[in-house]
């Protein structure tokens, strides 16, 4: 087909002609078959291409910039096609071997991966509320906690000299504030 003939086609194809559009199928087809014979596709494979480009052709009709050049248009898309199907198939390995099939695979399953994603945003959202009751205890049981959690830990004679508490005092104050943080998540219901 003449690049002129294409266009003018297009362009009535586009008008909802049919006329032109059962014109440009029988002129270009063997274009779009020849890229698509030319990846070695199996014939299944090359009806699906074949049809994929068209479907996709006719997706974007009104929308190709230079109509003249649609034959171009549909041989790339012929030949991104084929190799998406190319590139799917080197993704399956064929075997007739029974104990690959009876094998656990190692990757993770979509369930799985959702299943851990939902985990994970359950645990942020419980520390989360953690750390907002911890905020709304009182000055002095954040104060020894948070040097209580310093990493290493300090001993009771550092803590008692930098927050002026007695060393006998540091363990049954830890406890109290930690209930106190136990309760108030406990009423949040996130323990």
């Amino acid at each position: 087909m003449e690049r002129g003939d294409v266009g003018v086609l297009v362009q009535s194809a586009v008008g909802g002609d049919a006329a032109a559009w059962k014109a440009l199928v029988e002129g270009l087809s063997p274009l779009v078959w020849s890229v698509v014979r030319a990846h070695r596709l199996s014939d299944a494979d090359a009806h699906e291409v074949y049809q994929t480009v068209w479907f996709r052709f006719a997706q974007h009709l009104g929308r190709i910039r230079e109509p003249d050049k649609a034959g171009s248009w549909l041989a790339s898309t012929a030949r991104h096609e084929s190799l998406k199907v190319l590139k799917s198939l080197r993704r399956l390995t064929l075997t007739d071997d029974p104990q690959v099939l009876d094998r656990a695979s190692e990757d993770r399953t979509p369930e799985q991966s959702l299943l851990d994603s939902e985990e994970a945003a359950a645990e942020t959202e419980r520390i989360r509320y953690v750390w907002q009751e911890f905020e709304e205890l009182g000055e002095r049981c954040r104060q020894l906690l948070r040097v209580l959690m310093a990493s290493p830990p300090p001993s009771y004679q550092e803590v008692s000299a930098a927050l002026g508490i007695a060393v006998g005092s540091i363990g049954p104050l830890r406890q109290r504030c930690l209930r106190r943080l136990r309760a108030r998540l406990d009423a949040r219901g996130v323990l």
